[in-house]
């Protein structure tokens, strides 16, 4: 056992040091004082878990916190209200617990860098009083021995603190959270254990770190697109990288610019539930691929996941039912507004909410697709709509009686369905993460329209690959832009954390 197990111990419960608070002015010494705290917080928890195995020692509890930022003025400061983040709303006391300031080092930095600038004010590091649970304390891809901690004398939840359900859930960003008196007020729009939860879930989901996660997210419901997503990155990384450094896939295998093959991590055995790739560039200005299959429980599911990450875009890219007679087999509909029929999101954003078409991806969009097609104009209208998008969460809809349903399609102007696109939209507003929808039309079952097999696989080969570089031309263009541009005061509401 390690020196640091018997500071401020009582024969039943051991605690590290404890660290005040500490105040800083430079941004970047504060995030290096948040990652001395956190890693010592963590080595003392799995020094303890490595004492208690080795010699069977469950007399006394182990605890460790999160580090804490805080901020306190009291005073309204003058900011650029062109800015959405950056900034608290009034005077008083507010804080955030952190995790993994190694993985949301770059992040810290700039939202810490911010708060002192226009608040000028330094902020405080020092220890939370919230218990980091044992199982966020392991790094990634570490082997716990089971067997052994099935031996011990006590469960381990009595010896460890585990997750704790009522500091991981979303009050903050869902605009409902009350502070208890003497509490102070949120500085980021998660606490650390939502933000632990939603890392070890990714990994779990994805196949893939954390860690190769970029800043811009497109999401699909099929694996033609992500097989021409591989096809596209790989032949960049055999080009040098064009711009990129990297390119991952599940089991971390990563292929640098200038290779063929992967040079490390492991293939994996099969395919996870959600598996993700990544197109890697300096400071995670890249883009991440994810497959998530059919249906809105999985768009919210990742989603809720990828949050935490704070993106600066994501966007929906695949396949939906054409609704209008004047739409082809191959068109495309780039979503303005969303029928939310996917009933996901219900108890987080009520259906009243409207979800708004964000400018400077609506544009992107568009620009993409005028670039990669080569129309432009009165031409752009015969393959691209912009319309309505309805999402639903019965795939089987035809097989009812088709009135009720076609009435209200009509009724909302909606020219495509599918079953992701308003779930990735609600969240993206939900969450404060730019978003937007591009589908192509595979299929208008009201026209009785159909595919026949050869059709099908013509038209995937031909379209699924322009379909992907109008995507990935799109998430180049967001990334041109500043976050101040890209992050949208559309997505914050009348009192917001501080943290974008």
């Amino acid at each position: 056992m390690t020196e640091s197990l018997h500071a401020r111990s009582t024969p039943s419960f051991a605690t590290p040091e404890s660290a005040p608070g500490r105040a800083f002015n430079v941004a970047s010494e504060a995030v290096a004082e948040l990652q001395r705290l956190y890693e010592h917080s963590t080595r003392f928890l799995l020094d303890g878990f490595a004492h208690v195995l080795k010699t069977g020692d469950v007399d006394r509890r182990y605890r460790a916190f999160y580090p804490q930022l805080s901020l306190v003025t009291s005073s309204h400061a003058r900011v650029d209200s062109r800015l959405s983040f950056g900034h608290v709303p009034a005077p008083g006391t507010y804080a955030t617990t952190v995790t993994r300031p190694d993985l949301f080092e770059n992040y810290l930095a700039e939202q810490i860098g911010l708060l002192i600038r226009n608040h000028g004010r330094p902020v405080i590091v020092g220890d939370s009083t919230t218990p980091i649970p044992l199982h966020f304390a392991f790094a990634e891809g570490s082997h716990v021995d089971g067997e052994a901690a099935d031996r011990l004398a006590k469960p381990l939840r009595d010896i460890f603190d585990v997750p704790d359900l009522g500091s991981t859930d979303d009050r903050i960003v869902n605009g409902n959270f009350e502070p208890r008196p003497g509490e102070a007020m949120p500085l980021a729009p998660f606490t650390a254990q939502r933000v632990d939860y939603s890392l070890h879930r990714l990994a779990h989901y994805t196949a893939t770190s954390p860690k190769h996660f970029q800043n811009y997210v497109l999401f699909t419901n099929y694996q033609f697109y992500i097989d021409e997503f591989c096809a596209l990155a790989k032949a960049k990384m055999a080009a040098g990288g064009e711009g990129y450094t990297a390119f991952v896939e599940p089991g971390n295998l990563v292929t640098p610019a200038g290779s063929l093959e992967p040079t490390s991590g492991l293939p994996f055995v099969r395919l996870p539930q959600m598996p993700a790739y990544h197109l890697a560039r300096e400071n995670g200005e890249g883009i991440t691929m994810i497959n998530i299959g059919v249906g809105p429980s999985n768009a919210k599911t990742i989603t809720d996941h990828v949050a935490v990450l704070r993106p600066h875009a994501w966007l929906m890219l695949g396949h939906c039912a054409g609704l209008r007679n004047s739409q082809a087999l191959g068109d495309y509909v780039l979503a303005h507004a969303y029928v939310r029929e996917d009933h996901v999101l219900d108890a987080d954003l009520p259906v009243w909410v409207p979800i708004p078409p964000l400018a400077e991806v609506q544009v992107a969009l568009e620009e993409a697709v005028a670039e990669v097609t080569g129309l432009s104009g009165y031409e752009l209208k015969k393959i691209m709509r912009t319309g309505t998008v309805a999402t639903i969460d019965n795939r089987n809809w035809e097989l009812r009686d088709q009135t009720e349903p076609v009435e209200r399609l009509s009724k909302s102007r909606a020219v495509a369905l599918d079953m992701e696109s308003a779930t990735i939209a609600a969240n993206g507003f939900r969450f404060r993460v730019p978003y937007g929808t591009l589908l192509c039309v595979s299929d208008k079952p009201l026209h009785g329209e159909l595919k026949l097999p050869g059709m099908a696989t013509d038209f995937y080969k031909r379209q699924v690959a322009q379909h992907m570089r109008i995507g990935i031309r799109t998430m180049e263009k967001l990334s041109a832009m500043t976050p101040e541009q890209l992050h949208s005061r559309k997505l914050r509401s009348f009192f917001e954390p501080a943290f974008q």
